[in-house]
């Protein structure tokens, strides 16, 4: 992901984008939504994919000082949790709500209170959402042990640290994640 603003120094606004323009029109960039473009991706049997939700995220998001997390289903799938891929992806955030379309992707960013967005930005604060969506599964133990697997250890550390102010129902399963 890449906007205009990441070629300052090596040219005019103007020129800036006009080249742009010229590679969106050449096919070697695509355009994402105005002011965001990104490289597009040939898959060999769907053919070119659709643009990196997280790359895509972190610029929206760049430069707003506001904090986001992803939420259900899309925290589950990122980790390796659910196969599910929802076709509208919600953000929380403390900054501005609002809708992004992607083609057929809807980003919904809905302004929450500071207590919810515990870990947001980081891999530690993903496993809480994505356990607080999966809170209901049957498997919620598979996962868990899944997670104990493949987490790396600053992840854990992170985790032991949020833990206290997490909700106390997800404490016990917090707990199986970090210990060794």
């Amino acid at each position: 992901m890449f906007s205009p603003g990441h070629f300052d120094g090596l040219g005019n606004a103007a020129a800036i984008r006009k080249a742009l323009s010229r590679l969106v029109k050449a096919g070697t960039i695509r355009r994402i939504r105005r002011g965001l473009y990104d490289l597009p991706r040939q898959h060999p049997i769907v053919g070119q994919t659709a643009p990196d939700i997280m790359a895509t995220v972190r610029a929206l998001m760049d430069g707003s000082h506001a904090q986001w997390q992803f939420t259900g289903a899309y925290a589950a799938n990122a980790l390796g949790l659910s196969d599910q891929v929802p076709a509208k992806i919600v953000i929380q955030t403390d900054g501005v709500p609002r809708r992004v379309s992607l083609g057929k992707l809807m980003l919904l960013f809905r302004r929450v209170a500071p207590r919810n967005l515990f870990g947001a930005g980081r891999p530690a604060g993903l496993v809480i959402q994505a356990i607080r969506h999966l809170r209901s599964d049957p498997d919620i133990p598979r996962h868990i042990a899944r997670l104990k697997k493949r987490l790396d250890a600053k992840t854990k550390s992170d985790l032991k640290s949020l833990m206290p102010k997490t909700p106390v129902w997800m404490h016990p399963l917090l707990q199986q994640i970090v210990e060794k």
